[in-house]
């Protein structure tokens, strides 16, 4: 038998500026910044993220052996695998936008993975959680990069119900 599951993510992002490692901030203490430098780059240009679309994974249901439920950042396609049925509903990539200084070559960090808490306790982790980013991602001639992100829910047969999170992502120039 199987319990209905309505999964959804609402996440907000927790921006985090890193511009140097701490052993040059001293550097960059004595000396000025040098034309073009990460450190002078977001002096004159802050970075900004906008969430665009929220990462969403639809609606399920779980058996008591449990099982996932996947969205590839790529194609934006929702797979369930072990004790799961898809229910339909719309799964969505999670889309954000970063916007600063002009074809500057950025890094943006997300974390290994992402615990959510649901409305009567319960816990589920969203883990392998990936961008459609090339290797070494630049914003554009405008100053703005969009990405979207998906990744995976792992699901115990206890498990069931509206499930929340955030997910920090850290964005820097390179």
């Amino acid at each position: 038998m199987h319990r209905a599951v309505k999964l959804r993510f609402f996440l907000a992002f927790a921006l985090t500026f890193i511009t140097a490692p701490a052993a040059a901030t001293q550097c960059l203490l004595c000396a000025p910044d040098k034309p073009g430098s990460a450190a002078a780059r977001e002096a004159e240009v802050p970075l900004r993220v906008e969430v665009e679309t929220r990462l969403d994974m639809g609606r399920i249901a779980v058996g008591a052996m449990g099982g996932a439920v996947a969205v590839d950042p790529v194609s934006g396609t929702r797979r369930v695998s072990g004790d799961v049925v898809d229910l339909g509903g719309f799964a969505l990539t999670g889309t954000v936008t970063v916007r600063g200084a002009p074809g500057a070559e950025v890094r943006v960090i997300l974390p290994a993975s992402v615990d959510l808490e649901g409305g009567h306790g319960g816990t589920a982790r969203v883990t392998d959680l990936s961008t459609d980013l090339s290797a070494a991602p630049r914003l554009g001639p405008d100053g703005r990069l969009q990405f979207r992100f998906g990744g995976r829910l792992q699901i115990t047969g206890a498990d069931d119900g509206d499930y929340r999170g955030r997910i920090p992502v850290t964005v820097e120039y390179q």
